[in-house]
């Protein structure tokens, strides 16, 4: 049996998007699916195929835009997972409020306080340990430089100089009357104990966005405190997921089967966001291969330009005059990740880094497999 042609390959990775349904999304890449055809697992066909591809428009170190293609669903969709819930990031865990005077209660605060986003140098995180917490045991494991991180907070809101008086004149910006009257997350003070010092550097641990309001105070009001912040991932609370999200979507194929001219092109364009169509003009050659162009030499005509903008909205299908003139879908295979860190992890590294854990989760699970199948003694 001949080897299928490469617009038979590409068709059947295509979920077919309807007006209504989705058909063709069952997984067919197994052996004994399409007669003739093996399937099997073979790794340099894996390596062959596999790629990823990235958008540099879309490219900085938080923030990032790229494609995995050529992979199936399990593997793009355990990647994602591993990044929001397995990769290990420092949080506040404890805080110990010495004076709180402002409005905020103190429960409220430190809630807040555990949802400030941290950074710190990354090969100081590797070195730090997981903290064993378990007060109820009486010799639980001490905190120390190895496993805790200390950060302090300081604040007394007062009036400035001359401040009361522009207060009774009627002025009421915070700004000219008071000092410290707002407490953002810069304010956090590194306490380093003996080797985080050498290990974290001059930067220490610090918030990946100085700019968070923590707290609002007046003159009189003051918070003092101390927090302890541990290593953790996402699994056990979402303060330590590395990101803001990690998703994925499929590549949008919009496939025009007839020209779409005239009037018709350009609420074409607009049945879909900016960029994914493009308007070029009947050429002659297009009017001699295409009935539906002849003597209209000039004239718009709709082009798919950039299908990765599009959101599959179907609105398209919706038209009449469409129904027969284009065919919408999305490829199995092609997986469009935007990966948002929070900042103690750079974007590209945060996938390099579930691909380790998903390597470190496999070999564990080979082992097991070999113990399984190990003759009993």
């Amino acid at each position: 049996m001949p080897a299928p042609s490469e617009d038979v390959l590409i068709e059947r990775k295509k979920l077919k998007v309807g007006v209504e349904t989705v058909s063709n999304q069952q997984s067919t890449d197994f052996p004994g699916h399409w007669p003739g055809e093996s399937h099997e697992w073979d790794l340099e066909h894996f390596k062959n195929n596999m790629r990823i591809e990235f958008n540099h428009e879309h490219a900085n170190k938080l923030d990032l835009t790229f494609s995995l293609v050529g992979v199936d669903t399990s593997l793009a969709n355990a990647l994602r997972r591993i990044i929001i819930s397995e990769v290990p990031t420092l949080a506040i865990e404890d805080v110990f409020i010495y004076q709180n005077t402002s409005i905020i209660q103190d429960e409220v605060l430190a809630h807040r306080l555990g949802l400030v986003p941290l950074r710190g140098n990354r090969d100081a995180l590797r070195w730090l340990k997981w903290y064993q917490k378990d007060e109820d045991v009486p010799d639980h494991e001490p905190k120390s430089d190895e496993n805790c991180v200390r950060l302090s907070l300081n604040m007394e809101c007062r009036w400035k100089e001359g401040g009361l008086e522009k207060a009774k004149q009627g002025v009421t910006d915070p700004d000219e009357l008071y000092e410290n009257h707002n407490v953002y997350a810069r304010d956090f003070s590194f306490e380093p104990w003996e080797r985080q010092t050498e290990k974290f550097g001059d930067d220490g641990v610090r918030s990946s966005y100085p700019d968070i309001l923590v707290a609002k105070m007046r003159p009189g009001q003051h918070i003092e405190l101390l927090m302890h912040a541990f290593k953790g991932i996402g699994q056990d609370h979402a303060k330590f997921s590395p990101v803001a999200t990690a998703t994925y979507r499929l590549l949008p194929t919009i496939d025009i089967l007839k020209p779409i001219v005239g009037a018709d092109a350009k609420k074409f364009a607009r049945c879909f966001p900016k960029g994914v169509i493009r308007l070029d003009k009947v050429s002659s050659e297009d009017a001699s291969a295409h009935e539906e162009c002849a003597g209209k030499e000039g004239e718009a005509k709709a082009v798919v330009d950039n299908p990765s903008l599009d959101t599959v909205s179907r609105e398209c299908l919706r038209h009449p005059e469409f129904a027969d003139k284009v065919k919408l879908g999305r490829m199995r295979d092609h997986f469009i990740f935007r990966i948002e860190s929070t900042g103690q992890w750079d974007s590209d590294e945060l996938f390099l880094e579930s691909i380790r854990l998903l390597k470190v989760k496999a070999a564990r699970i080979k082992r097991g497999l070999t113990r399984v199948d190990a003759p009993v003694q």
